[in-house]
């Protein structure tokens, strides 16, 4: 990939400043890319913008149609990304990226071909699509479609451009977080800000006649708060992620992150080692949800479904969960971090109910699992880049809210585990099986949240957890994150206040 990057390390505000303007300068002399930075519209691009029109597009597709294939598809792309990363009051580095390019994706029954290209050039996608071809040599083919200009419904708004903000404001944002964090317990010894902000745009055309062009922001702001007192550490975390304009910080202040994230790594400092052993656990609304978008999403993810692996292979109508539980995937949530006005391969972004009332309705598909399952387009075929080609991904996955009262929730349990917030996990699609870590966990002690414990680790298998849940709070909340599925993709993942009964705890005492 192509990718020009500026980039300074540990160095005073006001040289940072410099050295950010410097940068500006050497853009400067790149007009194709730096025409980039003038317009950050959510609606379509001018024609042109990624060096390509509709009749050349049409002939790349034509040419990877030529020895056969069943579908084809140019997608191409262009990146304006900064990042910058305050740690112990100093700014510790600062990158300015710009990156652009392109991939010809031709499908033959089950099989992708797959080419990609840093130079946006009629010449090098015509060499892609020769490469990406050769999966269908001597197959059947298809006449492509003319292409035509696609609309489709926007979910994302903008007030505040990234491009029109100057790096003083983003600065400014970071010293705020910084210094709440500090201000908010003498005992937070260290603070570590980390500040991204993302402009992408996008053209995909198809073999059948789509094509489709947008721009659209992305911000993803974090702050890492680090405890001490009398030889005990804890680490904290707290992330704000969407897909918006510097009017982010309006809706949610850094101060307000950098609090949150002060506040964990306090109530920590006095965790006592977690009991092991079956017990029932109540988890916070919120981030939470990462553990169904873990342990129950990434299972309906339809690219294994179609290979006839999986918890949830051949269960569709099928009850697999409790009757309080009912499981969404929705790419239109406005301006949320999984959330694009059309994936990436140009379907419309829409709601997915994939388990109702514990029945299970459908999986998350692209265009190929789509076409193996003969099931429509769910809007979740997505990609990290141009250099990948599209695989079924969440967007915003939740437990849809319910009808208890958080509270009450926590009442009426006599003993477990309240999971405050998790530190990741994983789980193995085909078996279902997971394992989560609780960053902030605390004893349930007759219906009461009372002493904080660290070590805690959740394990089990999609079908038992989501058939265990009986209780859903109407307190439905979101975590923005980063999902890895051999590509990375933006997301969010979200649930109420929910309650699990019997699930396997790991710890370090009995």
């Amino acid at each position: 990939m192509r990718q020009q990057k500026w980039i300074v390390r540990d160095m005073p505000r006001r040289k940072f400043l410099e050295m950010g303007l410097k940068g500006g300068i050497a853009v400067s002399a790149m007009p194709a890319l730096l025409s980039r930075l003038t317009s950050c519209q959510t609606g379509s691009l001018p024609p042109g913008r990624l060096g390509m029109d509709k009749e050349i597009l049409g002939r790349v597709i034509a040419v990877a149609l030529e020895q056969g294939g069943d579908f084809a598809e140019v997608y191409l792309e262009d990146r304006i990304s900064r990042q910058i990363v305050m740690e112990e009051s100093r700014f510790k580095s600062g990158l300015f990226g710009i990156s652009q390019g392109g991939g010809v994706r031709v499908i033959a029954g089950n099989s992708t071909g797959y080419a990609y290209t840093d130079e946006i050039t009629e010449e090098k996608l015509i060499h892609a699509a020769r490469v990406a071809s050769y999966v269908a040599r001597n197959g059947g083919s298809i006449q492509p479609v003319p292409l035509e200009q696609a609309g489709r419904e926007s979910f994302i708004t903008v007030k505040q451009p990234l491009q029109e903000i100057a790096d003083e404001k983003r600065i400014e944002m970071m010293e705020r977080a910084n210094q709440a964090a500090l201000d908010y317990d003498p005992r937070i010894k260290m603070v570590l800000v980390d500040y991204n902000d993302e402009i992408r745009g996008r053209v995909i055309a198809n073999s059948e006649g789509l094509y489709l062009r947008d721009e659209l922001p992305q911000m993803f702001f974090i702050v890492l708060a680090l405890s001490e007192d009398n030889g005990r550490r804890h680490l904290s975390r707290e992330r704000l992620g969407m897909h918006m304009g510097f009017e982010m910080f309006e809706e949610t202040p850094p101060e307000e992150v950098a609090e949150r994230a002060a506040r964990e790594a306090i109530a920590m400092l006095d965790a006592k080692e977690a009991p092991a052993g079956i017990m029932d656990v109540v988890m916070q609304n919120g981030w939470g949800g990462v553990l169904v978008h873990e342990a129950v999403g990434h299972p309906l993810e339809a690219d294994n479904i179609a290979k006839k692996v999986g918890a949830f292979t051949g269960k569709l109508g099928q009850k697999v969960a409790s009757d309080v539980f009912t499981m969404v995937d929705d790419g239109t949530l406005p301006n949320m971090r999984g959330t694009t006005n059309f994936d990436d391969e140009g379907t419309q972004m829409q709601r997915n109910v994939l388990i109702e009332n514990g029945v299970l309705q459908g999986y998350m598909t692209d265009i190929l699992s789509a076409r193996q399952l003969n099931m429509k387009r769910t809007g979740n075929g997505r990609r990290e880049s141009f250099r990948y080609y599209p695989i079924p991904r969440m967007t915003n996955t939740f437990i849809e809210k319910g009808k208890d009262d958080p509270a009450d929730i926590l009442a009426s349990t006599r003993k477990g585990i309240y999971v405050q917030s998790l530190s990741g996990g994983s789980v193995n699609p085909v078996t279902g099986v997971f394992n989560f870590t609780c960053r902030e966990a605390y004893l349930i002690e007759n219906g009461k949240k009372t002493q904080p414990i660290r070590g805690a680790t959740l394990i089990g298998t999609c079908m038992d957890v989501i058939s265990n849940i009986d209780a859903v709070g109407n307190d439905l909340d979101f975590g923005p994150g980063i999902c890895g599925k051999g590509q990375s993709a933006e997301v969010s993942a979200g649930q109420p206040t929910v309650r699990i009964r019997g699930i396997n705890v790991g710890g370090s005492r009995s």
